[in-house]
């Protein structure tokens, strides 16, 4: 008994100075826009694999080139008390946990907009539980290393907002023909619509 607990406590410690090591520097992110995300090169990565084109529609714009129509959607849509938490929304998680219980499945995340970038930046779509873990302590550290804006910016140019398509920008221009700052409001609501689930939504 006593070698399994100390085979235990060996692969935790293994498991944590791995995630330590690994574990992203956000710093940067404060100046600087991503170069790509991890869930851009997962998409690229499949479409690869299916023998097409790997090219994404994705183009980078300032904070104040989105639309506050969009800016205020996508908090409707994803993340009401973004200004309220520190990167996590407990009583979303309750929630989220009670629903998924009540349906018997992993139907409801209650993920922040914050956990939603720590997810598209860095991590990948599994619903593991080591994953949401290692997604916590991202999404606390871009909340320290970042303002609430500069993450709210950065969201709204790297999400999923329909097959290929990434960004606010990009999204705006293969949709309506026209820049993020120029969407009206209806068209703003349209495209928050499919953050929940972009390919799906058309």
């Amino acid at each position: 008994m006593k070698r399994i607990v100390l085979v235990l406590l060996a692969v935790l410690v293994i498991w944590l100075v791995w995630e330590l090591v690994t574990f992203p520097d956000v710093t940067a992110l404060a100046k600087t826009p991503p170069k790509t995300t991890a869930f851009m090169e997962q998409r690229k990565e499949q479409l690869r694999d299916e023998g097409k084109s790997d090219v994404l529609e994705w183009r980078w714009v300032p904070y104040g080139s989105i639309s506050p129509s969009l800016r205020r959607a996508a908090l409707v849509a994803e993340d009401n008390s973004f200004y309220e938490h520190e990167g996590v929304d407990v009583e979303g998680m309750k929630e989220a946990l009670e629903r998924n219980w009540k349906k018997r499945k992993l139907a409801a995340g209650g993920s922040t907009i914050t956990q939603q970038l720590a997810k598209n930046l860095y991590l990948s779509p599994s619903r593991n539980p080591l994953r949401k873990i290692r997604e916590y302590f991202i999404a606390r550290s871009l909340e320290k290393h970042l303002t609430k804006k500069r993450i709210l910016e950065i969201y709204l140019n790297v999400v999923e907002m329909g097959e290929r398509v990434y960004g606010a920008e990009a999204a705006s221009r293969h949709y309506f023909s026209k820049s993020a700052s120029a969407l009206s409001p209806s068209q703003a609501a349209l495209l928050a619509g499919y953050l929940p689930n972009p390919r799906v939504m058309n």
